[in-house]
C-alpha cells in the first residue's frame, strides 16, 4: 500500500475531506499533499507525526500498514440516527446458523401476514471454546423489525418462546454493500473494518452496552441490487 495510498484513504474517511482542507491543517499547500497522496515526495519527520495525531494513527499503519480495504462494492460510509424500535429476537448456533435464524424469524412475520419483513441480523457471542474449536460452530442471532403502523401487543406467537425487546433511539456509523452475497466473507468483514477505521479518524466510540444491539446487518433490494447495511453503535 504505502504513505500515499494510506494518507489518501484517510483523508477520504475524514468525512471526506478535500485535499486542501489538509493543506490549511498541515499549513502546506494543496500540492504538497498531492504530491504526499501520489508517492513523488515526503513530508518530513515533524509532519508526520502531526498527520498521526491529526487522524489518530499510528506511525506504522500511516506508513507500513495498508490501511485502504474500501472496495467498489462500499458506499455511503455515515453516521446515522436510528429512531426507537421493537422486535422479536431469536438465536442459532450450528455450523450455519445465518439462514436458520433470518428464516426462523421471517417465518413468524408470514405467518403474521408479512411476506417482506424488515429483518437485522447480528453475530452471537454465547459459544462455548468447544463449540468453536471442536464443532466449528458459531451463533447469530436475527430479529423481525415491528413495523410502525403495528402495535407490538397486537402480535403473539404462540408456542415460540419469545418476547418483544425494544431499542431506543441510537446513533450508529453505517456502510452500505452493493451484493454482498457475490463475495461475503471478504465483504462483510472488510466492511466491519471500514467502518471502524472511519470510526477511529472521526473521534467516534464504539459503545456495547447491554440494552442497545451493538452492532448488526440489514438486507434489501434496491433497483433489482441486492444491498446489505451495516451499523456499529456508537456513543
Amino acid at each position: 500500500m504505502g504513505f500515499g495510498k494510506n494518507l489518501q484513504f484517510l483523508r477520504r474517511m475524514h468525512n471526506g475531506m478535500t485535499q486542501e482542507a489538509l493543506a490549511e491543517k498541515m499549513n502546506v499547500s494543496r500540492q504538497t499533499v498531492s504530491k504526499w497522496e501520489l508517492g513523488s515526495t515526503y513530508p518530513e519527520m515533524d509532519k508526520v507525526i502531526e498527520l498521526c495525531r491529526f487522524f489518530s494513527c499510528s506511525m506504522d499503519e500511516l506508513i507500513q500498514e495498508d490501511m485502504d480495504v474500501c472496495d467498489e462494492a462500499y458506499s455511503n460510509i455515515r453516521v446515522e440516527e436510528v429512531a426507537p424500535f421493537s422486535y422479536f429476537q431469536y438465536a442459532v448456533i450450528s455450523a450455519e446458523p445465518e439462514d436458520d435464524a433470518i428464516n426462523h424469524v421471517r417465518q413468524w412475520a408470514k405467518d403474521y401476514g408479512m411476506e417482506q419483513p424488515d429483518i437485522i441480523g447480528w453475530d452471537f457471542p454465547a459459544v462455548s471454546q468447544e463449540q468453536i474449536n471442536v464443532f466449528h460452530m458459531h451463533g447469530y442471532a436475527a430479529a423481525w423489525i415491528i413495523p410502525d403502523n403495528v402495535s407490538p401487543g397486537s402480535i403473539t406467537l404462540p408456542g415460540k418462546g419469545t418476547e418483544i425487546m425494544k431499542q431506543e433511539k441510537q446513533k450508529y456509523a453505517v456502510i452500505t454493500i452493493k451484493e454482498p452475497s457475490k463475495a461475503p466473507f471478504y465483504l462483510i468483514p472488510n466492511a466491519y473494518k471500514t467502518l471502524l477505521a472511519y470510526m477511529k479518524v472521526n473521534g467516534l466510540t464504539a459503545k456495547g452496552e447491554s440494552e442497545i444491539i451493538s452492532c448488526f446487518e440489514r438486507e434489501y433490494v434496491k433497483e433489482d441490487k441486492d444491498y446489505m447495511d451495516v451499523y456499529i453503535a456508537v456513543k
